[in-house]
């Protein structure tokens, strides 16, 4: 086990890094009569995308967009994706915003992010109105209007790309039960929930059953962390303290280095100020000791 850097509020956080790596990633802005609708079109568009190792791409929403911000004056959502290449990227996010955004009611789907690239949005969805389809140019931009049955669905031609994106900060937490577990990890989602340009793509924001690389079983790309399941202490290298009962992580994507690194700070100070006895004994964080990702957060520069 690495050695203990120093205690938080009585939580031990281990000298160690978070291995993440480079991906692709975009964002649009989903629109719709009333912010519930909007919402709904976003969890719908973003279910089933909590990795890439089986999901094709890693998604969800990184916030509310108020009236006021949106081309249209309605309530929004902003949904990052992240994908491992862009042609990925591209067709995960033709099929989600044609089978969930278009399909919602009263929707509308605009670029959430400017890039020097970038993305077929409408540009191919626009099909759909087989021929009854309109383009329109405002302020330099494309829409397309395509109708459907409770209007137009109006969907811009493009959105942005970045190639600076990072996949899979992380930050798990041991505590002596899984209630005190999964209360640490509430709270680092909490925290991180209110930052821009990222998102927890795993149900809630937590996941318990961390993998790691490879596995004994052919074609296997990967395998629970048994270094860190509490009942296989006895028969496997454990990376666990005695006292340790259960253990939850998060995963962060976000649009850039800085945006992953400050939400691992806002979540692990968020999780520690528990203290052990209603949250964490212990913060630590998941690498492949360097030789994955080129991003390495380490915690004694987040404490």
């Amino acid at each position: 086990m690495p050695e203990h850097v120093m205690a938080t509020n009585g939580v031990a956080i281990d000298d160690t890094f978070a291995e993440a790596f480079g991906m692709r990633a975009t964002a649009v802005i989903i629109t719709a009569d009333s912010l519930r609708w909007a919402r709904q079109a976003a969890v719908t568009m973003t279910g089933f995308a909590t990795s890439v190792i089986g999901c094709g791409c890693e998604a969800g929403i990184d916030r509310p967009v108020s009236a006021d911000e949106t081309p249209d004056g309605r309530p929004g959502v902003r949904v990052l994706l992240f994908a491992i290449s862009t042609d990925a990227l591209q067709k995960q996010l033709e099929a989600r915003i044609g089978q969930c955004v278009l399909t919602s009611p009263g929707s509308a789907c605009y670029a959430g992010l400017d890039g020097a690239e970038h993305l077929k949005l409408g540009a191919n969805l626009r099909f759909f109105g087989d021929g009854f389809q309109i383009a329109k140019r405002l302020g330099g931009r494309r829409y397309w209007r395509v109708p459907v049955m409770d209007g137009e669905f109006v969907c811009e031609a493009t959105t942005g790309l970045t190639k600076a994106a990072v996949g899979g900060g992380n930050l798990l937490f041991l505590a002596r039960d899984r209630a005190r577990a999964l209360r640490a990890a509430e709270a680092a989602a909490r925290a991180i929930s209110k930052l821009p340009d990222v998102i927890l793509p795993f149900p809630g924001g937590i996941v318990r059953s961390g993998s790691k690389i490879g596995s004994r079983y052919r074609g296997m790309v990967a395998s629970t962390n048994d270094a860190y399941c509490p009942t296989l202490r006895a028969v496997t290298n454990s990376a666990l303290d005695d006292e340790v009962g259960a253990v939850m992580e998060i995963v962060i994507d976000g649009l850039s280095d800085q945006a992953v690194r400050e939400a691992m700070k806002a979540g692990l100070h968020a999780a520690a100020a528990l203290g052990p006895h209603k949250g964490p004994m212990r913060i630590t964080a998941g690498n492949y000791g360097g030789k994955l990702g080129k991003f390495h957060y380490h915690l004694r520069e987040l404490v």
